[in-house]
């Protein structure tokens, strides 16, 4: 009797495991190397990738079929620096005062589908309200169509520096954040405010090294964390398995990072020969972020889109970040690709393919930004980052060859996450 019951146990569970599907691919790029493979089919199985195979395979068991033989198949892109609840606009300064968190994360909803239909597959937040953990979680549990979120929660600030939330508002409203709201001023302070962080459900630590263009606040880029401040944040995310990012604009900001121990410098726009010295030691990752000095620059020319004293910084720094990019490229920094979409609108992340290839970076080597690189930075690359047996199926598909034309990225016809299909052909 026994053995009937678990024969047909077994039985009933095979009936309701899913069947493989088979993608043909034209053309392959898996992200392991460089190179570019042709006619092979990505078995997936549930949310795997199972096999590579050579050739066109026949189904037998009743296996899905995906035809991309016209496309060129690679791995989900990953961007490392995006801010997912909001999306610059002339009134994004006033706004903060007649928006709910609600209002916020129902407009952050369709950012959220936008990045995914534009083959994003996973971001890297940086900094918003605490909405985009409530995305993340969203997202996860199938209430929201979006990207695998890694997030920051808030970004840690100084007093008075980038991202301190009081920044530009009357006395009366200024108050004087502290730890819990991601603003510190000592060593115990940085302890806190990155457990505080943990708390409220990040899972990466993100600091403003240096002022910043967008905030309304005189400097954008001076150093504003000390060694000491940079390293017991670093530290405390250590303790809980964090990967740690810096804004930085200013070179001296960047330096101090650095030493402190940060993983990545995000912008680096004013960076100079020490620095990359630096990160090439201490094997820092740049993310560069073109596409927000460039939006920035050009709407800094419409008045009346930012704040005067935002503008002016605007001007200054936005149109440095792409030959600082270069430069950095050429002197062998390690770069993981990232746009600070938010600043720049949702679902055009794929245009900092361009400004890369621009800038002299081969179109090879930018696919990989987004791919290798950027999970291995994230210390994710077990499981994502390249198409390979026994990762996640986060698979995309172009028509054409992006090697040849890197334009083709900013119009995905297919994207896959986790096994399941959110755009078809």
């Amino acid at each position: 009797m026994k053995h009937i019951i678990h024969v047909c146990f077994t039985f009933f569970v095979i009936s309701l495991t899913a069947q493989d599907t088979f993608i043909h691919c034209g053309s392959l790029f898996t992200a392991e190397n460089k190179e570019l493979q042709s006619r092979k089919t990505i078995i997936v199985s549930d949310n795997k990738i199972k096999d590579i195979r050579n050739g066109y395979l026949t189904p037998e068991n009743g296996e899905t079929i995906i035809n991309l033989t016209q496309h060129t198949v690679m791995p989900g892109f990953m961007d490392m620096h995006v801010h997912i609840e909001h999306e610059s606009n002339p009134k994004r300064y006033e706004q903060r005062f007649r928006e709910n968190e609600a209002d916020r994360a129902l407009k952050a909803t369709q950012y959220c589908e936008r990045t995914l239909m534009a083959g994003f597959t996973t971001v890297r937040d940086l900094g918003g309200s605490g909405v985009n953990v409530s995305l993340q979680k969203a997202i996860n549990r199938g209430f929201v169509v979006g990207p695998r979120i890694y997030t920051a929660e808030k970004s840690l600030a100084t007093t008075g520096g980038h991202a301190d939330p009081s920044n530009g508002v009357r006395k009366d409203l200024m108050g004087d954040p502290g730890p819990k709201e991601g603003v510190i001023n000592s060593i115990d302070d940085a302890k806190k405010a990155v457990r505080q962080r943990y708390k409220n459900g990040a899972d990466c630590i993100k600091i403003t090294a240096t002022g910043g263009v967008l905030s309304v606040a005189k400097d954008g880029q001076g150093p504003q964390f000390t060694i000491e401040e940079v390293k017991a944040v670093v530290d405390a995310a250590n303790d809980y398995g964090f990967v740690t990012a810096a804004h930085a604009h200013g070179a001296e900001g960047m330096k101090r990072a650095i030493l402190g121990g940060i993983h990545s410098i995000e912008h680096g726009t004013l960076m100079n020969d020490e620095v990359m010295g630096l990160m090439k030691e201490h094997g820092t990752y740049l993310v560069p972020t073109i596409m927000a000095g460039k939006f920035a620059a050009a709407k800094a020319e419409i008045p009346g889109y930012f704040p005067e004293m935002v503008a002016k910084k605007a001007r200054e720094i936005g149109p440095q970040i792409q030959n600082t990019f270069a430069k950095a490229y050429r002197a062998g920094v390690k770069i993981a690709f990232g746009t600070d979409s938010g600043v720049s609108a949702h679902g055009q992340n794929a245009k900092e393919f361009q400004y890369m290839v621009e800038a002299g970076m081969p179109p090879a080597e930018a696919l990989l930004s987004a791919t290798k690189a950027a999970s291995e930075l994230m210390r994710i690359d077990d499981i994502l980052g390249s198409i390979s047996k026994g990762k996640f199926a986060d698979i995309i598909g172009v028509r054409g060859n992006p090697l040849e034309d890197i334009r083709l990225l900013q119009d995905i016809d297919f994207v896959m996450k986790a096994g399941i299909v959110y755009k078809k052909l």
